[in-house]
């Protein structure tokens, strides 16, 4: 048995069954996943699945237990990592998992404060789409997790809400949208619209809100980055749906924005830890800098909650800032 077997386990089952989606989060091929699959079903002499030819169709009653296992020493693997740094130079770094905009608009500031104040430590920023945030995190491959999508939802993680932000319409400064003091969804879909990938930046809910009005919107362009749909919008492509924290007042002054909270709500980003893994010492103040409503004393009870459900209720009187 090797631990890469149980980590190849419990994503296919994080992924649904879904070997392709598990082969491109842990950036490897599907036939070497079934491969180390097969030679644990070999070794261990039962199967972990249920197959309709080469698909995996469910989990079996054996599969079950053994990944439940396998959960529990891949922790424990991690925990032993966490206890031996603490030993060595190794204990003083903390890696991040975080997508785009996080890294791009939110982090900057923060992370130059908190090297400030802990020059010893040497921190790492990986970026990726948010289901390869989540993977990192469970794989246990960095420390803490910032998205605003997929985090909340994973059994495995503690997901904190950190802030909230709006949206904003951004045009052209001539664009026949600017004489409008306050736009509605029906100004908006007249208009072909630049925005993020679906799955980035709330993108989701978003196309939530046309669709409870039964409006579809000319999306002409989709990117992953703020500033390549600025980019579009400036060439008059459309207008653009972006994130407020994307927009600068200096840098972007030669475009317009409408603020849309009014239209597509409030939304809420995350940041997550892994449950049940040793937290390291730095890890506390880092998340405080960046959310100071989250405080040790918050992260422990939120870790101690049972489920995602207990979470949300602890946060339920807690008063999230906006960005």
């Amino acid at each position: 048995m090797k631990l890469q077997q149980f980590r190849f386990l419990l994503e296919i089952e994080t992924q649904h069954l879904n070997i392709s989606k598990a082969a491109i989060i842990l950036c490897t091929s599907q036939s070497g996943i079934s491969k180390q699959i097969s030679l644990l079903e070999s070794e261990l002499g039962v199967n972990l699945f249920e197959r309709n030819g080469r698909k995996l169709t469910a989990i079996t009653a054996a599969g079950k237990k053994i990944l439940t296992l396998a959960k529990e020493i891949l922790s424990k693997v991690d925990d032993i990592k966490l206890t031996a740094e603490e030993y060595t130079n190794k204990q003083k770094s903390i890696a991040i998992a975080t997508t785009h905009t996080q890294a791009r608009y939110m982090l900057p500031v923060i992370v130059e404060k908190f090297l400030s104040l802990h020059p010893e430590i040497n921190l790492t920023i990986h970026q990726g789409t948010p289901e390869q945030v989540a993977a990192l995190l469970e794989q246990g491959e960095v420390d803490i997790a910032i998205a605003t999508e997929v985090l909340a939802n994973r059994e495995s993680l503690v997901a904190l809400p950190c802030y909230q932000w709006s949206r904003s319409v951004i045009t052209k400064k001539d664009h026949p949208l600017v004489k409008n003091k306050k736009i509605s969804l029906k100004d908006i879909v007249q208009y072909p619209i630049v925005t993020y990938v679906n799955g980035f930046t709330g993108r989701n809910s978003q196309d939530e809100v046309f669709n409870q009005y039964h409006l579809q919107p000319n999306i002409v362009l989709t990117a992953v980055d703020a500033d390549v749909i600025k980019t579009y919008v400036r060439l008059g492509l459309g207008i653009g749906i972006i994130a407020d924290m994307a927009f600068s007042k200096d840098q972007d002054s030669d475009l317009f924005k409408l603020n849309v909270k009014h239209l597509f709500g409030i939304t809420t980003s995350q940041i997550a830890v892994k449950k049940d893994r040793v937290i390291k010492p730095y890890v506390y103040p880092f998340i405080e800098l960046f959310a100071p409503h989250l405080t040790r004393a918050i992260i422990t009870q939120a870790i101690d909650c049972t489920d995602i459900l207990s979470r949300r209720q602890l946060f339920s009187s807690v008063s999230i800032p906006m960005y």
